[in-house]
């Protein structure tokens, strides 16, 4: 057995001269597990509202759309799309055009974006689902040369619709082609109307319900002038598919011209942000840890002092300066060790309880937020990388300080 290490397992679990030193030992390795708990807590929550986030784009996002590189629009019929189109693995793909327009009803207006889609846009993906106050509803986007819209739920609020509105919703986009004639402002705007199916959809996200109108794409296509062209081209792929070959192979077909994204990249904005608030708190949570340790510091402190005669004795049995101080060294490793070993189960225990009661709570009223309690996804990775953190704060914290103690108190 290694001889420092026994020597500083002893010291660790025996009884002090100095009842104080056993309570700042308590305290240390407390400490360090408080702060790995913490860890293992914050991160588990960012994970939770990660995956929550990602469960309301599944209800609209389809897992690939293909957009061009350069521009809004491409052809409907270029020889890529149509080749993705018959992709084996592919299940439905659905053409789309959207852009920026003005909507008005009644005396209120604002800014939309209007997402033209085909018939098959509920199988693509769950937009069915979502739809309020009749969820699994199929509605249609046109009848004869009429054409329906559902906006988003917040959308229409805004524009004081409700989700079954009398007459037509007025929609203006500018004019693709010609020049604005000043006496003549109106001119310069394609204007259209929508009817309402009876539906509004909730996606709980604001990008969504305060910004989206779905309609027929042959709507969307007039009121913008991109007539025969699209501006996505949304898959499903069939069930058990790879999605991140299929992805991988589409890009090789598609080249330069046109971009393949999943449901992530189609958010790489939220997602990013997600991520960078995920790594500012574990960054800050490692500082708090790196306070922690300081009370492993004082505790080997005390320990060397109240060890002054065992050294002396060990010296005489032969051990070695270097010897002596890996004693101390492995005294806090150790103190640091137990800490994150403790740390993390009771991390766990909390992540558990939360998951399994919902002890914390988002409102005092039920229906209030999407959830009713925090919520909370354990990741594998994240465990590990928190317990090398711990490890390593802890290990590097008592080199030092244990290295100049010897030194100065034992004449190292």
């Amino acid at each position: 057995m290694n001889f420092p290490f026994y020597i500083a397992r002893r010291y660790l679990f025996s009884k002090k001269s100095t009842h104080a030193i056993n309570i700042i030992s308590g305290i240390s390795v407390a400490g360090v597990a408080v702060a790995t708990m913490a860890l293992v807590v914050t991160l588990s929550v960012f994970n939770g509202f990660h995956d929550l986030v990602a469960s309301f784009f599944t209800s609209f996002d389809p897992q690939l759309k293909v957009t061009p590189t350069k521009g809004k629009t491409a052809p409907a019929d270029d020889p890529i799309l149509e080749d993705i189109k018959k992709w084996p693995e592919v299940e439905i793909a659905t053409e789309c055009v959207e852009d920026q327009a003005l909507a008005i009803f009644s005396d209120r207006q604002t800014m939309v974006v209007v997402k033209g889609v085909e018939d098959n846009f509920g199988q693509l993906t769950h937009f069915n689902d979502i739809l309020y106050p009749d969820p699994g509803k199929e509605v249609s986007l046109h009848a004869a040369n009429l054409d329906y819209g559902v906006p988003g739920i917040r959308l229409a609020q805004v524009l004081g619709t409700g989700a079954m509105w009398p007459g037509y919703l007025h929609i203006y986009a500018p004019e693709r082609e010609g020049q604005l004639d000043m006496t003549n402002p109106e001119a310069a705007f394609v204007e259209d109307s929508l009817l309402s199916t009876g539906e509004v959809f909730n996606v709980n996200q604001g990008k969504y319900d305060r910004n989206y109108i779905i309609t027929s794409i042959a709507f969307a296509r007039n009121l913008f002038g991109q007539q025969g062209m699209i501006s996505s081209l949304e898959l499903r792929l069939h069930p058990g598919s790879n999605i991140d070959k299929v992805k991988k192979d589409m890009r090789k077909r598609a080249g330069d011209k046109y971009d393949v994204l999943d449901r992530y990249e189609q958010q790489a904005d939220t997602y990013k942000i997600m991520r960078i608030e995920k790594f500012i708190a574990y960054v800050f949570l490692t500082f708090i840890l790196m306070v922690a340790c300081f009370n492993i510091i004082g505790s080997l402190s005390m320990l060397i002092i109240d060890k002054k005669e065992d050294v002396a004795t060990l010296r005489n049995l032969g051990a070695n300066n270097r010897q002596i101080s890996s004693i101390f060294l492995f005294e806090g490793r150790m103190i640091a060790t137990a800490g994150a070993f403790l740390g993390i189960l009771l991390g766990l225990l909390l992540c558990w309880l939360q998951q399994t009661f919902g002890l914390v709570r988002l409102g005092n009223s039920s229906g209030s937020f999407v959830v009713d309690a925090y919520p909370v996804s354990v990741h594998f990775w994240d465990i590990i990388l928190i317990f090398i953190t711990v490890i390593a704060v802890g290990w590097i914290a008592v080199w030092y300080p244990v290295r100049h103690l010897s030194k100065r108190l034992l004449g190292d």
